[in-house]
Protein backbone atom coordinates (compact mmCIF):
# COMPACT_ATOMS: atom_id res chain seq x y z
CA UNK A 1 0.00 0.00 0.00
CA UNK A 2 1.00 3.82 -0.87
CA UNK A 3 -0.19 6.87 0.62
CA UNK A 4 0.61 10.25 -0.86
CA UNK A 5 -0.52 13.86 -0.77
CA UNK A 6 -0.14 15.79 -4.02
CA UNK A 7 -0.32 19.73 -4.42
CA UNK A 8 -1.22 20.85 -7.68
CA UNK A 9 -0.86 24.04 -9.35
CA UNK A 10 -2.21 25.34 -12.51
CA UNK A 11 -5.91 25.96 -13.80
CA UNK A 12 -6.81 23.46 -11.15
CA UNK A 13 -9.70 25.78 -9.36
CA UNK A 14 -13.47 26.27 -11.31
CA UNK A 15 -12.50 23.81 -14.11
CA UNK A 16 -14.06 20.63 -12.76
CA UNK A 17 -10.44 19.53 -11.16
CA UNK A 18 -11.86 17.74 -8.12
CA UNK A 19 -14.77 15.79 -9.47
CA UNK A 20 -12.80 14.94 -12.62
CA UNK A 21 -9.84 13.84 -9.78
CA UNK A 22 -12.70 11.76 -8.05
CA UNK A 23 -13.94 10.07 -10.66
CA UNK A 24 -10.01 9.12 -11.77
CA UNK A 25 -9.88 7.86 -8.26
CA UNK A 26 -13.43 5.53 -8.48
CA UNK A 27 -11.63 4.17 -11.58
CA UNK A 28 -8.30 3.19 -10.87
CA UNK A 29 -9.33 1.95 -7.20
CA UNK A 30 -7.71 4.86 -4.73
CA UNK A 31 -9.07 6.49 -1.63
CA UNK A 32 -8.64 9.76 -0.09
CA UNK A 33 -9.91 13.34 -0.24
CA UNK A 34 -9.35 16.51 -2.65
CA UNK A 35 -10.02 19.63 -1.90
CA UNK A 36 -9.70 23.51 -3.02
CA UNK A 37 -7.20 25.62 -1.50
CA UNK A 38 -7.06 29.18 -0.81
CA UNK A 39 -4.16 30.36 -2.70
CA UNK A 40 -5.83 28.57 -5.71
CA UNK A 41 -3.46 24.78 -5.64
CA UNK A 42 -5.99 21.33 -4.89
CA UNK A 43 -4.96 19.49 -2.25
CA UNK A 44 -5.48 15.59 -2.46
CA UNK A 45 -4.82 12.69 -0.51
CA UNK A 46 -4.85 9.47 -2.02
CA UNK A 47 -4.21 5.60 -0.56
CA UNK A 48 -4.24 2.05 -2.51
CA UNK A 49 -1.99 -0.32 -4.05
CA UNK A 50 1.22 0.88 -5.50
CA UNK A 51 0.26 0.58 -9.07
CA UNK A 52 -3.20 2.32 -9.06
CA UNK A 53 -1.22 5.00 -7.04
CA UNK A 54 1.08 5.79 -9.63
CA UNK A 55 -1.92 5.42 -12.29
CA UNK A 56 -3.38 7.90 -10.16
CA UNK A 57 -0.88 10.43 -10.09
CA UNK A 58 0.25 10.05 -13.47
CA UNK A 59 -3.81 11.04 -14.21
CA UNK A 60 -3.24 13.99 -12.33
CA UNK A 61 -0.19 15.60 -13.82
CA UNK A 62 -2.02 15.10 -17.37
CA UNK A 63 -4.96 16.92 -16.39
CA UNK A 64 -8.02 15.03 -15.37
CA UNK A 65 -10.71 17.63 -16.85
CA UNK A 66 -10.48 18.74 -20.58
CA UNK A 67 -10.50 22.70 -18.83
CA UNK A 68 -7.62 22.42 -16.41
CA UNK A 69 -3.90 22.77 -17.12
CA UNK A 70 -1.35 21.49 -14.59
CA UNK A 71 1.86 22.72 -14.14
CA UNK A 72 3.13 21.62 -11.12
CA UNK A 73 2.60 18.45 -8.62
CA UNK A 74 4.12 18.95 -5.65
CA UNK A 75 4.05 15.19 -4.21
CA UNK A 76 4.81 13.91 -0.61
CA UNK A 77 4.80 10.06 0.38
CA UNK A 78 3.31 9.89 3.75
CA UNK A 79 2.51 7.04 6.05
CA UNK A 80 -0.12 4.26 4.92
CA UNK A 81 -1.51 3.97 8.54
CA UNK A 82 -4.79 6.68 7.65
CA UNK A 83 -7.31 4.65 6.06
CA UNK A 84 -10.57 5.88 3.84
CA UNK A 85 -14.01 4.58 3.25
CA UNK A 86 -14.04 6.20 -0.78
CA UNK A 87 -12.52 8.88 -2.20
CA UNK A 88 -14.28 12.26 -1.08
CA UNK A 89 -14.31 15.46 -2.42
CA UNK A 90 -14.47 18.30 0.21
CA UNK A 91 -14.84 21.65 0.85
Amino acid sequence: MRRVSLIVTGRVQGVGFRYATKMVADKVGVTGIVRNLLDGTVYIEARGHDKAVAKFIQTIQNGPSPYAKVTHVDLTELATDKNYRDFAVTN
